[in-house]
């Protein structure tokens, strides 16, 4: 039997960008992703402050809880841990945010969902899923206009990662309607271009295979 996190954890899951996404335009955007079937959505925002951000993240939240959808937010651990997992479902961390010991207090602090980037790793991400890892994200699986200089990740990493561990498995970086088939067999498949680059509900009726 599944647990209520790995069904939340399943689809199309979109992330947001500084320059494909105004902040202005975020909700309008979100909720038209939303309608078309995006299943999980990621705030992305390295430059602002938490202050800044807070109505922004509680406004979008709403809108994934009205479509059904799960709200994460990329790095504000102190914003997720002010606002709670009501409002901040989950949060995504990259490999270098925290060390072990930092990790295991942060899954204590929260209760929410904890994703973690671990790019071509398979030991990186066995070990987050001992520490309480919630999912698990590999990439760049393809050349990515976002992060033109991301290391590459090969396609077998994610499928042995799905033969290996219980958690659900992420692919994220160049993924677009041409090579999306390729990894239909995984647990999360994550946009960014591909989804906010044009109309974006034809974008998601073309990735949603």
């Amino acid at each position: 039997m599944e647990s209520k996190t790995t069904k939340t954890l399943k689809g199309l899951y979109a992330i947001s960008d500084a320059l494909l996404t105004p902040k202005e335009r975020l909700p309008f955007m979100l909720e038209v992703a939303l309608k078309a079937g995006i299943n999980v959505f990621q705030l992305r925002d390295k430059e602002s402050l938490d202050s800044d951000l807070e109505a922004l993240v509680i406004e979008l939240s709403k809108l994934c809880k009205k479509y059904g959808a799960t709200f994460i937010l990329n790095d504000r651990v102190d914003l997720a841990l002010s606002l709670g997992k009501d409002i901040v479902h989950g949060l995504h961390i990259g490999k270098d945010d925290y060390k072990a010991d930092e990790f295991e207090a942060l899954r204590k602090a929260y209760k929410g969902i904890i994703g973690v980037s671990c790019y071509d790793s398979l030991e990186l991400a066995k070990k987050m899923e001992s520490l309480g890892a919630d999912y698990v994200a590999f990439g760049a699986m393809f050349s990515s206009p976002t992060k033109p200089l991301a290391k590459p990740c090969s396609l077998e990493v994610p499928f042995k990662a799905k033969e290996i561990l219980k958690v659900p498995v992420c692919v994220i970086g160049g993924i677009n309607q041409t090579n999306i088939a390729l990894l239909k067999d995984m647990d999360l498949i994550a946009c960014i271009s591909s989804i906010w680059k044009g109309d974006i509900s034809d974008n998601i009726s073309k990735l949603n295979i």
